[in-house]
C-alpha cells in the first residue's frame, strides 16, 4: 500500500474474523502483521474487486463475472458453463449448440482465451455443446471487449482471462457433483500447512455408458469427454512464490462394428474422431522491493484433432485365405512454447507502471493424411502393401514476440488514464515436409513489425457518474480456417504468410457509467466502432476433410470488415435478487474482392438486436431460483431468392436458383427461457446441494440451419432445430 507521508487509520479485515483498526504515522516504510480473532457473527459471502465499482474503473469494455453467479445460471443438462455465461453479456453473439462466441463483429479465432495465462485454441467439447472449463476449478473470469491494456496482444476482438483456484493452504476440502451427463470432483488442501497447497479437479461425461446397453452386441461405442485441472502453489519466502498448473482435456468418439457376412469369416469397420487440449504453466512471483514486483512465466499449449477410418476383413475363397486391412488417418493441430516476464512498478501513488516482454514459438500442422493398405494372402502372389503419408499443406513454424509498457496515471481526483504501447514482432521459422518447391515462394521469410497504441481514460463527473473513452489497435498473426458456423474441431489454425498477411483492427469506444441506490445497481451505456483488415475466408464449397488442395489456394484474402453498435448493461450484485440485463444494438459487415461481386455484405453473425435477462432470487436460506431469457435477431444466411427455367420448351428443362446478395436472408429470431432451482442443506460435516430445472422451458423451436426441399411439386424451405425442452438435475456435496 503506497501512500504519501502522514497519519492514517488502516482497517484490516478478513472474511469470518473481526476487523482490526491500526493508527499509523507514515514517515518511512512499515511492515505490519495482524493476528485476527474469530467472529461469532455469520455473514454472507462478499465479492472483493480491485476497484470499487464500474464508475471508478479506468478500463472500458470490461466485465468481471463472479463464479458464484455463473454457477446459479441455468445450464444445458445441468452442466455449469463459463463460456455460455459469457455469451449472455452485451456485445457477445453466439449460435445454438456452440460454445464459440463472436465479440463486436469478430470471428471465433479473434478471441484470446487464457487459462492461467496460456492460450486455449479450442474451448469446446462435443462440437460446441459445452466448454472445456470446469467451473469448480476456476477462481475468476474476466472479459475485455475493447480498450485493451498494452499487456495483451495477438487477437483482435476480445480477451477472456480465466484463472484457476490456487488451493486451500489451511484445510482439506472436497466438492463432488453427480449430473445427468457428467460427474466431477474437486479436491484441495495443504501439502505443507500455510506454505504449499494443491488443487485437482476432474470431470467426465458418460453418454456412451448410458447408450451402450441399448446397442447391438456387435457395436462398440465410445462417446465422452474429460477434463483434468491441477495446480500447486508454493511459498518459498516472503518475497518469492511459485505456481505450477496444468490442464488436459479430450473428446473421444469411436464406433467399432463387427459383422459376419457370407463368404467372409468376419469384417470389422471402425471410425474414430478425437480432439483435445494440453496446457501447462510454471510461474514465479518475485518481490524486489515495496515498489517493484515481477511475474516470470513459462507456458506450453498443444491442440490436436484427428479422425480415422479403418476396415479389416478376412475372406476364404477356393481354399485361399485373404486378409484385407485398410486404415485412413487425418490430423492437424498447433503447438506453442512460450516464455514471458511482466513487471509491476509503483513509483508513487499517481502512477502504476507495467512493462514486460513475451516470446512464443508456434508449430502449425495444417493437415496430414496417413494411408495404409495391406492385402495378405495365403497365396503370396496376391500380397499388396501400401503405406504412405500425404502432406497437402506443409508444416510451418513461426516466432512471435512483443514488448509492452503501460502506465495508469491519476491526473487528479477526477481524471485517470491508462496509456500504453504494444510493439510486436513476427517471422516465419522454417517450412517442413514440403515436396512442392513452388510453395516455398508463398512461405517466404515473412517478418512483420507492428506498433499498437492503446489508451483508456476515465473522468468522474461526480461520485456516482463517470465518462470513459478508449482507443486500441490490435494485430493477429494466426488465422482459423473454419468449415462451418458451429466451429467443428476439424477447423485448422494457420500462420500469416506473404500471400495471407496478418489481421489487424482498430477500435474506439466511449461509455457513460453510473451506480444507483448506493451501488446496488451498476449501469453502463457504451458505443463502439471497429474496423478490421486482412480477413480471410474459405472459398465456396471447400472442405479440408474432402479436398487435397493446399489451404493457401483455397482462401479468399484481403477482406475488410466493420462493426459498430451500442451496448446497455445493468447489473445487480448485492442483495437477495442478483443478475443483469444486457442489450446490444449492432451492425457487422464484411467485404471481399471475389465474394458478393466485391460489395459489402452482412457477416453471418450480424445481429441487429440481442437481449439477455439473467435473474437469481434467494427465496429462503436454503432455496434459490434462477432464470435466463434470451432473444436475438436471426442469423444472416445465403438463400435462394427466386427460381427460373433454363431451356424452356425443350425436353431438357433445368430449374436454376437465384441466390441474390450474400447473407441477404434472415433465419427466424432466436429466443429461449431457462429456469433452475437450487436447494442447499448444511450438514455437520458437509453441505448438500440439489439443483434441477429446465432448458428451453417453453420448447421454442429455434433455427439451427435451413435447407430447401421439394414438397407437393413445390420448392419449400425447411428449418432444423436442435434442442427441445430438456430437464436438468444434479447432486452436489461439499466437504
Amino acid at each position: 500500500l503506497t501512500l504519501p507521508k502522514g497519519s492514517y487509520e488502516i482497517t484490516y479485515s478478513f472474511l469470518g474474523f473481526n476487523p482490526e483498526i491500526v493508527q499509523v504515522n507514515l514517515n518511512n516504510d512499515i511492515k505490519k502483521n495482524i493476528q485476527f480473532k474469530s467472529s461469532s457473527t455469520l455473514i454472507d459471502e462478499v465479492i472483493i474487486s480491485s476497484e470499487k465499482n464500474v464508475v471508478q474503473q479506468t478500463q472500458t469494455s470490461s466485465i468481471n463475472l463472479p463464479i458464484k453467479q455463473i454457477k446459479k445460471i441455468p445450464a444445458l443438462l445441468g452442466e455449469v458453463d463459463i463460456l455460455k455465461a459469457i455469451q449472455l453479456l452485451p456485445g457477445v453473439q453466439s449460435s445454438e449448440g456452440s460454445s464459440g462466441f463472436y465479440v463486436r463483429g469478430g470471428g471465433p479465432d479473434q478471441n484470446l482465451i487464457l487459462l492461467d495465462g496460456v492460450p486455449v485454441y479450442n474451448a469446446s467439447h462435443l462440437g460446441g455443446l459445452f466448454s472445456v472449463f470446469n467451473a469448480d476449478a476456476i477462481k475468476s473470469v474476466r472479459l475485455i471487449k475493447g480498450g485493451f491494456p498494452a499487456r495483451f496482444g495477438g487477437r483482435l476482438s476480445s480477451v477472456v482471462q480465466i484463472d484457476m483456484k490456487e488451493g486451500n493452504s489451511k484445510e482439506f476440502k472436497g466438492d463432488a457433483t453427480l449430473g445427468l451427463v457428467s460427474s466431477k470432483i474437486t479436491l484441495e488442501g495443504p501439502i505443507i500447512n500455510e506454505k504449499t497447497s494443491f488443487i485437482i479437479s476432474g470431470r467426465r461425461t458418460y453418454a456412451d455408458l448410458i447408450v451402450k446397453p441399448f446397442l447391438p452386441s456387435s457395436t462398440d461405442l465410445s462417446l465422452y469427454f474429460y477434463d483434468l485441472n491441477a495446480k500447486v502453489n508454493h511459498k518459498i519466502s516472503e518475497k518469492d512464490r511459485i505456481f505450477l498448473s496444468a490442464y488436459a482435456g479430450n473428446d473421444i468418439f469411436s464406433v467399432n462394428f463387427i459383422e459376419d457376412e457370407q463368404g467372409f469369416d468376419n469384417s470389422n469397420l471402425n471410425f474414430g474422431l478425437g480432439y483435445g487440449n494440453l496446457t501447462s504453466t510454471a510461474r514465479w512471483n518475485h518481490l524486489f522491493n515495496n515498489k517493484l514486483f515481477s511475474n516470470t512465466t513459462l507456458t506450453y499449449s498443444n491442440y490436436s484433432f484427428n479422425t480415422n477410418f479403418g476396415v479389416n476383413a478376412s475372406e476364404n475363397f477356393d481354399g485361399i485365405t485373404e486378409n484385407t486391412d485398410i486404415s485412413f488417418n487425418y490430423k492437424n493441430g498447433i503447438e506453442d512454447l512460450g516464455a514471458r516476464i511482466d513487471f509491476d512498478y509503483l513509483p508513487n501513488p499517481n502512477h502504476e507502471l507495467k512493462f514486460g516482454t513475451s516470446y512464443t514459438y508456434h508449430s502449425f500442422f495444417p493437415g496430414q493424411t496417413n494411408l495404409n493398405y495391406n492385402i495378405i494372402s495365403s497365396d503370396s502372389l496376391s500380397n499388396l502393401s501400401l503405406d504412405t503419408v500425404f502432406n497437402f499443406s506443409p508444416n510451418i513454424n513461426s516466432h512471435e514476440m512483443f514488448i509492452y509498457v503501460e502506465d495508469e496515471i491519476r491526473v487528479n481526483d477526477r481524471l485517470k488514464a491508462n496509456f500504453g504501447v504494444h510493439l510486436g514482432y513476427y517471422s516465419l521459422a522454417n517450412t517442413t515436409n514440403d515436396t512442392n518447391e513452388g510453395l516455398l515462394e508463398k512461405f517466404s521469410d515473412k517478418t512483420n513489425f507492428s506498433f499498437q497504441p492503446r489508451i483508456s481514460a476515465r473522468y468522474l463527473l461526480n461520485k456516482d457518474w463517470s465518462f470513459k473513452l478508449s482507443y486500441a489497435e490490435m494485430n493477429q498473426n494466426i488465422h482459423l480456417l473454419s468449415n462451418s458456423s458451429v466451429g467443428l474441431p476439424s477447423d485448422i489454425w494457420v500462420p500469416a504468410i506473404d500471400s495471407v498477411p496478418s489481421q489487424s483492427s482498430s477500435q474506439i469506444a466511449a461509455s457513460v457509467n453510473t451506480v444507483v441506490n448506493d451501488g446496488i445497481f451498476e449501469i453502463s451505456l457504451e458505443g463502439y466502432y471497429k474496423k478490421l483488415e486482412n480477413l480471410i475466408a474459405y472459398r465456396a464449397g471447400y472442405s479440408n476433410l474432402q479436398n487435397t488442395e493446399n489451404w493457401i489456394n483455397a482462401v479468399e484474402t484481403n477482406g475488410i470488415g466493420e462493426s459498430y453498435g451500442m451496448e446497455l448493461f445493468i447489473q445487480k450484485n448485492k442483495g437477495k435478487t442478483t443478475g443483469w440485463i444486457g442489450y446490444t444494438l449492432s451492425w457487422s459487415n464484411r467485404k471481399f474482392e471475389n465474394i458478393n461481386f466485391g460489395d459489402w455484405f452482412p457477416y453471418k453473425y450480424d445481429r441487429r438486436h440481442d437481449l439477455s435477462l439473467v435473474v437469481s432470487q434467494e427465496l429462503t436460506k436454503s432455496w434459490d431460483v434462477s432464470a435466463t431469457w434470451v432473444y436475438g435477431t436471426g442469423n444472416a444466411i445465403t438463400f435462394p431468392q427466386a427460381i427460373y427455367f433454363d431451356n424452356p420448351g425443350s425436353n431438357n428443362i433445368n430449374i436454376l436458383e437465384s441466390y441474390g446478395s450474400r447473407n441477404s436472408t434472415r433465419l427466424n429470431p432466436y429466443h429461449r427461457l431457462d429456469i433452475g432451482f437450487t436447494h442447499e442443506k448444511q450438514k455437520k460435516k458437509y453441505k448438500r446441494t440439489i439443483s434441477f430445472g429446465a432448458y428451453n422451458l417453453y420448447n421454442r423451436k429455434n433455427p439451427f440451419f435451413a435447407y430447401l426441399t421439394n414438397e407437393n411439386n413445390l420448392r419449400v424451405a425447411k428449418q432444423v432445430s436442435l434442442f427441445p425442452i430438456i430437464p436438468t438435475i444434479s447432486y452436489r456435496i461439499q466437504f
